[in-house]
């Protein structure tokens, strides 16, 4: 196993000691298994794939779907938790929003200190940990989308809102319990109040302000903000450390500083290798065989994306991903991620720093335990 298959294996089983190795071990066994307590578990990526893509089998809001956890706590209005018709036209809606333009202006606003203050600190030869960089960039957006006021104590606040409701989530929880759903609806309060002040003063250069410009409802507007923030925030934070440990652990980090073409190769392969997004669930809404399991209305499918994708092998930016691989990580059909502009332009904006600064290397690190998204608590680089 190499170095960075290694170090990715810890950082997996750092957050999920008991599941991350059930999980891969399902995997191959079967490309589909029934396990009691759990669901009927896919991890071949072709037909993850056929799940995610069948809207008539598949649904996120039957039992043991994403709508059982948070429909709760954000609403029934969240896109996490819709299907049919009422799903597609504020999809529709909401396919204006995160234009090249407008993702550009807002990254350009939110990473202009984060990334100075980064670039200063590498220039001085000075120990970096990425982590609370790309930290403090997700609290940054977190602001942007919920017009909270930008400073380093809004930033804490709001990445803190959000992963306050992000880890109770659990592969094994189905439900929320009352006092769960309590905690939730006053930690998501911090985020979606100053929201519906900014969707009522309109200004179009807020995130609520342009969806109310695109003629979104109050609600079908907060909604959607609690949809980026709940999905966007952890992977974001789980992945850049990662990006950059996998790179400097196979010898990429220093070729991109020569090679800056290769970038959109090496962060494609990258997200396959790590998948941020390691399970999706759904609830089997009309009868169906998916490979020799059959499956009847009202099962819960785990799809295990992690499986799905790392079955294409090591980390390799030289071998193109199959079609069923594609963007695996962000979903397919009509659910596939909205966000991907933003995190896709928040990704390079970080990495284009540190290739600016020159070769870095990892000095020290540390992989973050029992965690909803596998991390790493530390990474520290330096200027070499």
């Amino acid at each position: 196993m190499s170095v960075a298959a290694r170090w990715e294996r810890r950082v997996q089983l750092g957050a999920h000691p008991l599941a991350y190795p059930l999980v891969r071990g399902i995997g191959r066994i079967a490309p589909v298994v029934r396990v009691p307590r759990v669901g009927v578990v896919v991890s071949d990526a072709v037909l993850a794939r056929e799940v995610l893509t069948d809207t008539e089998g598949f649904t996120k809001t039957g039992p043991g779907s994403p709508a059982d956890l948070w429909t709760p706590v954000v609403g029934p209005s969240v896109l996490l938790n819709m299907e049919g018709a009422d799903h597609t036209r504020l999809r529709r809606t909401l396919s204006g929003l995160f234009t090249p333009r407008f993702v550009d202006r807002l990254c350009m606003r939110v990473a202009a200190e984060p990334m100075a203050a980064l670039r200063t600190r590498l220039a001085a030869g000075r120990c970096v940990d990425l982590v609370p960089v790309v930290r403090d960039l997700a609290g940054a957006v977190i602001c942007e989308l919920v017009g909270l006021r930008t400073d380093r104590a809004g930033f804490t606040r709001a990445f803190e809102a959000t992963t306050a409701v992000t880890s109770m989530v659990r592969l094994g929880r189905s439900r929320l319990t009352p006092a769960q759903v309590a905690r939730g609806r006053a930690e998501l309060s911090v985020l979606t109040e100053p929201a519906a002040e900014a969707f009522a003063h309109g200004d179009p250069e807020s995130v609520p302000g342009r969806m109310r410009e695109l003629g979104l409802s109050e609600r079908e507007a907060l909604g959607a903000v609690a949809a980026f923030v709940l999905t966007g925030t952890e992977t974001l934070v789980s992945y850049l450390p990662r990006l950059v440990a996998l790179t400097h652990d196979t010898g990429w980090l220093p070729r991109l500083v020569d090679e800056p073409e290769r970038i959109d190769d090496v962060v494609s392969e990258a997200l396959r290798f790590t998948v941020p997004s390691p399970v999706m669930l759904r609830s089997v809404a009309a009868e169906r065989t998916l490979a020799t399991v059959r499956v009847r209305s009202g099962d819960r499918v785990v799809i295990a994306t992690i499986s799905a994708a790392k079955g294409l092998g090591a980390f390799d930016p030289d071998r193109p991903h199959p079609p069923a691989v594609q963007r695996l990580w962000f979903g397919a059909g009509p659910h596939f991620c909205l966000g991907m502009p933003l995190a896709s332009a928040e990704i390079r904006t970080v990495l284009d720093t540190l290739l600016d600064a020159g070769p870095v290397v990892v000095v020290d690190r540390e992989v973050a335990r029992r965690v909803l998204i596998p991390a790493y608590r530390r990474l520290v680089v330096r200027r070499v």
